[in-house]
């Protein structure tokens, strides 16, 4: 009778210690999930780009890590679709020259474009030279910019198209140098005479900015109406989401998920750790 009672207690005592696992696995979960979900609210998020509208800074591969505080929170910068405040708290606007991520005023999907134009701002181009308020920004020509091809970067019609002795290709555009007012130098690609080489000028209402990619001639930003899929218009602050802040990886488009030895070829190690 005592082996009896020994054994039940035994099993007893496994039941409770198996128990116990079980919730300490789950509350390990939880804690995890909520240390995620408040980085992700409060800290940063992630974003990819998906385009070269912000050669030569930003290439198609980048994956970004971006910075949620500067410009306060609402449900657009909320995470998961998680319900919140429609207008900004703690928000401010960005500085002039800020990378900015932002939902498209139309389709909520998300862009990448850099802050030029604040409230009150007069915005306009004449012939490739952007104008703030008046006065023309510096622009210099610097050294050109090798683009290399890869399987999610084609060479635009307006580059140039050149192969190296090792028989890898690159696309060259011309480059140049702005400095904004206050300061800030900021690098840009210019195709030459296109249809965005002259705008405006507009004045920016109050409580929006005015956007604009750094591949001058392949962006459609605050020169264009907000389409979906297209131009964004101004931008009201309250579809500001993060400040663009790294580059956490980058790959060339080419690996393969089924063949991880392409996983580590495919990354652009130079990118990983540039600053934005």
């Amino acid at each position: 009778m005592t082996d009896q009672v020994m054994d039940t207690n035994a099993v007893e005592g496994g039941e409770r210690k198996e128990q116990e696992s079980w919730g300490s696995f789950l509350w390990f979960c939880t804690k995890l999930v909520l240390a995620v979900l408040i980085f992700r609210t409060f800290l940063f998020s992630f974003f990819t780009i998906p385009s070269e509208s912000m050669l030569p800074g930003l290439q198609t591969g980048d994956y970004l890590i971006a910075a949620k505080w500067p410009y306060g929170y609402n449900e657009n910068s909320l995470p998961l679709g998680i319900p919140g405040p429609r207008d900004r708290v703690f928000g401010s606007l960005p500085t002039r020259g800020d990378v900015v991520v932002f939902k498209h005023p139309v389709d909520g999907t998300e862009y990448v474009k850099r802050a030029i134009g604040l409230p009150g701002d007069t915005i306009a181009m004449r012939n490739g030279v952007l104008v703030i308020n008046g006065e023309m920004v510096p622009k210099r020509k610097i050294a050109d910019f090798l683009m290399p091809v890869s399987a999610n970067t084609r060479c635009h019609p307006r580059g140039q198209l050149m192969r190296y002795p090792s028989g890898n290709e690159a696309c060259r555009y011309s480059r140049f140098e702005e400095t904004l007012p206050g300061g800030k130098k900021i690098q840009v690609l210019d195709f030459g005479a296109t249809i965005q080489d002259d705008f405006g000028p507009v004045v920016v209402p109050e409580g929006q900015v005015f956007m604009m990619g750094d591949n001058r001639d392949n962006s459609m930003d605050s020169r264009f109406p907000a389409v979906p899929g297209g131009g964004v218009g101004l931008v009201d602050q309250n579809a500001l989401v993060a400040r663009a802040s790294v580059v956490l990886f980058s790959t060339d488009g080419s690996a393969e998920w089924l063949l991880p030895w392409t996983w580590f070829t495919a990354a652009r190690w130079d990118r990983i750790g540039h600053g934005i």
